[in-house]
Order: C-alpha cells, then structure tokens, then sequence
C-alpha cells in the first residue's frame, strides 16, 4: 500500500469523512509544504500526548483536571451533563453557564451494544454519592439516544436528593447541540425545565 493510500485510510477514521473527502484531502494535502504537513502531524502528536480526560468530569484536560473545575469562580453543585467535549465548547460559547460539566462520552445505545458501562454514567453516581451536588442539568442531545439517557440518568439520580432538569428544547429533535446556534443553545440553557 502506497503513502497516498495509507493518508486516505487513515483519513477515513475521522467523523464525516468517507472515501471521497478522505481521497480529496489526501491529493490536497500533496499540494502543501513540507512544513506544513510536519505542522499538522506535530499538532496531532501533540493532542495525544498532551490532552486527557479530566478527573473530575471527563471533559479534554491539558492536565489532570481541566480548566473549568479548576476555575473557583464557577459554581461547583450546578453540574451539567453532555455527551461530548464538543457540547461543553457550544454551551461555553454562550456565556450563559458558570456551573462545571461531566461528560459522558456517548449516549445510551443498546442497538449499538452501548449501555451504561460504556459511557460515564457510573462516574456521574459517583459524583451525586458525594452529595455536592445541588442542581444536575441534563444537556443530552434531543436524538432518541440522548433522550434515552436523560430518562436513565433522571431514574437513578433522583435518590441521591440533587435538582433534576432537562435544558428546555429549543433544539431540534434530531439534532447534535454541537451545531445549534448561540442563542438557541443559551435560551435552552436559561429555561430548563424540572424532570421531577
């Protein structure tokens, strides 16, 4: 297998990106500098070696605890719950929430073979154990899976005495929170609605 081959495969892996647009960078990527394909590979190299999950909420961390549970200034027992990083940059963007997050990497699943223990929902309880907690809005995407998850969530957290909410939806049904725009995603933020 030659080099252009092996880019295109490695490409693939990337989500969105089909045979296609995986072959379409690949001759685009022939077309740059030398330092500029090095750029790229050092900034992937990088990103591995340097960026893990936070200890306390999942989210990518540069260290062993991000940035947002290390900042004092936000409200510790308001935690909101996505599926993906990428839900925790839209929901910053607003500037419209200053609790902390945890992040379950995924959504419930069983079709897929995901169920709880694939995802960070132990780690969630964990959290609630501790009883900090005075408020877990539930940020899931509007998506049947997402929607399973917040009912999951919702029926095993309720022992542990911490508010229930789900963000309000101004989001459409099917759609990842990743790409709904600012003022959709704060209003949904600001009026979230009780699931008790």
């Amino acid at each position: 297998m030659g080099p252009i081959e092996k880019l295109v495969l490695a490409l693939k892996k990337l989500p969105g990106i089909g045979e296609k647009s995986a072959t379409r960078l690949a001759y685009s990527i022939t077309r740059w500098s030398k330092d500029d394909a090095l750029q790229l590979a050092m900034a992937v190299t990088e990103v591995k070696e340097k960026v893990k999950f936070c200890a306390e909420c999942s989210n990518l961390a540069e260290g062993d605890v991000c940035s947002i549970c290390c900042d004092s200034r936000r409200d510790k027992t308001l935690v909101c719950v996505v599926e993906e990083p990428q839900d925790v940059q839209a929901i910053e963007k607003t500037g419209s929430f200053h609790g902390v997050y945890h992040v379950l990497h995924g959504a419930l699943s069983p079709l897929d073979g995901i169920g709880p223990d694939e995802i960070g929902i132990e780690a969630l309880f964990a959290r609630l154990k501790i009883g900090r907690i005075r408020e877990l809005i539930i940020a899931t995407n509007p998506t049947t899976s997402g929607e399973a998850t917040a009912l999951y969530i919702s029926k095993f957290a309720k022992p542990f005495g911490a508010k229930l909410t789900r963000i309000a939806f101004g989001i459409p049904f099917g759609g990842d929170i990743e790409y709904v725009d600012r003022s959709t995603l704060a209003r949904s933020i600001e009026h979230r609605s009780n699931l008790t």
